[in-house]
C-alpha cells in the first residue's frame, strides 16, 4: 500500500506549483503557500490541501509559515520550493534595490525558509524550480540568472553539508508555458522603457509573450518532479527541454566564444523580429 506522504509547496496558486499541487493533493498531505488568496479560490480544495500564506519579500511571513508548519507535522517529505519573480531590463541601469529584490524573493527566502524547516525534513528531499537560465548569462536578464545560479549553489552545499541525509534536487526547465512571462513583462514596464536598448527590450517582451502561449507544457516539469521525488537515488540536476539541454552543453564552451554566440544570436533574432512588424 501506497505511504501518505507529506509535501511543502511555495507558489502553489500557478504554474508549476499549481501544476504540482493538482497532481499531488489526491493522495497526499500538501502544505500549500499563497501570496494572493484570491487565487486560493482556484484550487479544488480538499482535506489534504493545508493553504499557509507566505510573502518571499517580507522576513516575518516566512518564519510565521515555517511555525505554522511545524505545528500542525512532525514529518516533511520533500519540500517544493518553487515562488518566484524575474527582473528583467539591462544591467547597467537596473536599480540595486531591484536587483536585491530578486535575490530575496529567489534566493535568500527559500534559504530562509528551508533552514526553519531543516528539523522536519530528516531523510527528506528538498527540489529547487530552478532555471536554464543558471547555466550561464542570458542578456538583460542577468539578475534572474545570477539569483538562480546563487539558488543552486547555495542548496548543492547545504546537501554536501548536511547529516540528515536530505537530498537536494535542482530542476531546470527552458522556457515553459505559463503566467510567469506576462507577469514579469508588467512588473518590468519600467526597466524596459529605456530608448538605448528599444530594440532588444522589444524583442524580449515578443519573446516572452511566445513563450506564455508557445513554451513547453508544464506537465513535463511536473513529471520530472515526480520523478526525482519517488527516485531513491535522484540526480542532483535534472533539464528540462531542449532549450535546457542545449543551454547546458553551450555553457561549457569558453566564456569570450560563448559571448560572442550570444551575442552574435541576439542580434539576429532581434532583426527578425524588426522584420516581422
Amino acid at each position: 500500500m501506497k505511504r501518505t506522504k507529506t509535501y511543502v509547496i511555495t507558489g502553489a496558486t500557478s504554474g508549476i506549483g499549481y501544476a504540482i499541487l493538482q497532481k499531488l493533493s489526491k493522495d497526499n498531505i500538501i502544505f500549500a503557500g499563497y501570496r494572493n488568496s484570491d487565487k486560493i479560490q482556484n484550487w479544488e480544495i480538499n482535506k489534504n490541501i493545508i493553504p499557509f500564506y507566505i510573502d518571499m519579500e517580507i522576513s516575518d511571513s516566512i518564519k510565521n509559515a515555517a511555525e505554522f508548519i511545524k505545528s500542525k507535522t512532525k514529518k516533511i517529505d520533500t519540500l517544493l520550493n518553487v515562488a518566484g519573480c524575474v527582473v528583467a531590463g539591462a544591467v547597467e541601469e537596473i536599480s540595486i534595490e531591484d536587483i536585491k529584490r530578486q535575490f530575496e524573493v529567489n534566493t535568500f527566502s527559500h534559504l530562509d525558509f528551508t533552514q526553519r524547516l531543516l528539523p522536519l525534513l530528516d531523510g527528506g528531499k528538498i527540489i529547487n524550480i530552478s532555471s536554464m537560465a543558471s547555466y550561464g548569462m542570458f542578456p538583460f536578464v542577468a539578475p534572474y540568472c545570477a539569483s538562480k545560479r546563487a539558488l543552486d549553489i547555495l542548496f548543492n552545499s547545504l546537501a554536501l553539508e548536511n547529516k540528515n541525509n536530505i537530498k537536494y534536487i535542482s530542476i531546470k526547465p527552458g522556457a515553459i508555458a505559463t503566467p510567469l512571462w506576462s507577469k514579469s513583462i508588467e512588473n518590468n514596464r519600467e526597466n524596459l522603457k529605456n530608448d538605448n536598448f528599444n530594440a532588444a527590450h522589444n524583442y524580449l517582451i515578443q519573446n516572452a509573450l511566445k513563450n506564455e502561449k508557445k513554451g513547453l507544457n508544464v506537465k513535463k516539469v511536473v513529471n520530472i518532479v515526480l520523478k526525482a521525488d519517488s527516485a531513491k537515488n535522484p540526480k542532483a540536476s535534472y533539464t528540462v527541454g531542449y532549450d535546457a539541454f542545449f543551454v547546458k552543453i553551450a555553457s561549457r564552451l569558453p566564456q569570450n566564444i560563448l559571448n560572442k554566440i550570444i551575442k552574435l544570436g541576439l542580434k539576429i533574432k532581434i532583426k527578425g523580429n524588426d522584420n516581422d512588424k
